[in-house]
């Protein structure tokens, strides 16, 4: 295992500049998920902390040594990718032992190795069997297996599970999860899928646009995004963002959303008197009980998915939703009444975008 340090990273294909010198710690056993929308930089990125694509500039470091000059397999990581790459010739034992048999390693200890990691990975009674053989999920537990008998210095994750259907990437991603668990192997996880990274990391790095948004652990990105693109990402359904301003009155600042409904705002605010700014509410913090703040609008769509109902309605000119749970005795155009508690409600810059 070992740490990972990346300062002033850049990388441009000709001139034209796709990672803006990222500065990322990692630490020795720590699971860090990049995730963010396609074309944001998280692949590239884990391709040049692998050896795959050179850095155009700044310095890569695995367990304390400068690795940018260092082949992939120099580096001593092991890669899982999203499509396998499994040899379909060979069986599931011969396909998790060839990188020790190109290293050297006798066969008795490769048998040995391959033995140990097939029982983790629950695969000890496939051995025999080959790639065409196995089933989406064991053809990744293969893929995995292959990663783990090399002892790698860190895993990197190139996406795994985007090729299985929805139950089986709920499922191996508990797996993969319970494996880091046991190995504690420095882990760096790309994905597209904010729920597979918000349920597997450690802490969670968004990008955008080649830049980090923001690093933290799962619960601090969702209750204190640092700016409108993280409020927006992080959530399922998004968080309602909704464009207000700040204006003073007997009770204190309020947030006067078009309409005329108000929030009330932090005194800590009062420079942002006139201001425009942006609230943001979470559409599972919205309650139909007594207290909070109470937000009313027109209803445009009726979800229910059982345990929650999903509703859609009119704020300030903008849809807005709400998750309420259990069943809601309401129709479309009916005025949709809820209340949330004001310190659930977010307030960002809306020029800059920065959380306030």
């Amino acid at each position: 295992m070992a740490s990972v340090e990346i300062s002033g990273l850049k990388k441009a294909f000709g001139a034209v500049e796709v990672i803006h010198g990222v500065d990322l710690q990692i630490e020795d056993g720590e699971f860090v998920a990049l995730v963010g929308p396609s074309g944001c930089g998280k692949s590239t990125l884990l391709r040049i902390i692998s050896g795959l694509e050179p850095a155009s500039d700044g310095e890569i470091k695995i367990g304390g040594t400068v690795v940018n000059h260092l082949n992939p397999r120099e580096r001593n990581i092991s890669m899982v990718f999203q499509n396998y790459a499994l040899y379909p010739h060979m069986t599931v034992a011969k396909n998790m032992g060839f990188n020790l048999k190109l290293s050297g390693l006798n066969r008795r200890d490769i048998d040995a190795k391959v033995k140990e990691v097939a029982k983790l990975l629950e695969l000890d009674g496939l051995l025999d069997r080959k790639p065409g053989q196995l089933s989406g999920g064991q053809r990744q537990r293969v893929a995995m297996g292959r990663a783990i008998v090399r002892d790698p210095a860190a895993f990197l994750f190139d996406e795994p599970l985007s090729n299985l259907d929805a139950k089986l990437r709920v499922q191996m991603r508990s797996e993969i999860k319970t494996l880091h668990q046991r190995v504690k192997t420095t882990s760096i996880y790309v994905t597209h899928d904010q729920i597979e990274a918000m349920t597997l990391a450690d802490r969670v790095v968004i990008l955008s646009g080649g830049n980090i948004e923001q690093v933290g652990r799962p619960i601090d990105l969702y209750e204190r995004p640092d700016n409108l693109f993280v409020a927006g990402f992080i959530g399922t359904p998004s968080m309602n963002l909704i464009d207000a301003k700040v204006v003073k009155s007997d009770t204190g600042l309020l947030a006067v959303l078009q309409g005329g409904q108000t929030l009330p705002l932090n005194a800590e605010l009062s420079l942002y008197e006139n201001q425009p700014i942006v609230v943001g509410m979470r559409p599972e913090h919205f309650s139909t009980d007594a207290g909070g703040i109470v937000i009313s609008g027109a209803t445009t769509l009726i979800e229910p998915t059982g345990a929650q109902t999903h509703i859609t309605f009119d704020l300030a000119g903008k849809s807005a939703t709400a998750v309420l749970e259990g069943g809601v005795a309401l129709e479309v155009g009916q005025p949709l009444s809820v209340t949330i508690d004001p310190a659930k409600i977010h307030v960002f810059d809306k020029e800059t975008g920065r959380r306030l």
